[in-house]
């Protein structure tokens, strides 16, 4: 089998995936599960807790719940209700879990933020050396240009390719974008 037709083959999802792919996922998940077994206590509780609340069974336990809290308060099961209408006492629980609930959902986002943001200096990382690897060969295909005598003179972009982007100058001019827009709003 060519060269040629293993490329195509691996742009078009026939057969495995490259080495290198396979060995950068492989790394990505042995981190994160590092950093999984690194979680405190209560950050793997308030995990827990977060992902319960968040799914439908927690709905339908609540939803059991309040119907019979209700139920038996209205004195439908022939027993002395415990909080009459109009249920203070379960309006005090329900209060307290949210304030509870809150404060889990509250510690997992911050901590998947941390995570995100982590993520994001990586990217950017990596950004920024793909761009300096792509400004050295856009450098060395033109002096291969040159040294087979190809004019590029009627290329003007090709040198401001050449030019490494400096990521504080980007970031700057972003932030002079935005305060001028703010500015005219």
């Amino acid at each position: 089998m060519s060269s040629e037709n293993t490329i195509d083959r691996s742009y078009k999802g026939e057969g495995q995936l490259a080495g290198v792919v396979e060995q950068n996922i492989a790394t990505l998940v042995k981190l994160r599960d590092e950093k999984e077994r690194k979680k405190s206590f209560q950050e793997r509780i308030a995990d827990v807790l977060t992902k319960f609340s968040g799914s439908m069974l927690f709905v339908y336990v609540h939803a059991a719940w309040f119907v019979f809290w209700i139920t038996y308060n209205f004195g439908w099961f022939g027993r002395k209700p415990f909080d009459p209408f109009p249920f203070s006492l379960l309006t005090l629980v329900v209060s307290l879990e949210a304030i509870f609930l809150s404060t889990f959902v509250l510690i997992s986002q911050n901590h998947a933020g941390e995570i995100a943001d982590k993520r994001a200096e990586l990217d950017l990382q990596i950004n920024l050396l793909s761009e300096h690897e792509i400004t050295r060969l856009i450098i060395l295909m033109d002096a291969v240009a040159d040294h087979l005598g190809i004019d590029l003179s009627n290329k003007p972009e090709l040198e401001e390719l050449k030019r490494d982007v400096a990521a504080h100058e980007v970031l700057d001019k972003i932030e002079t974008q935005e305060e001028t827009q703010q500015k005219q709003t």
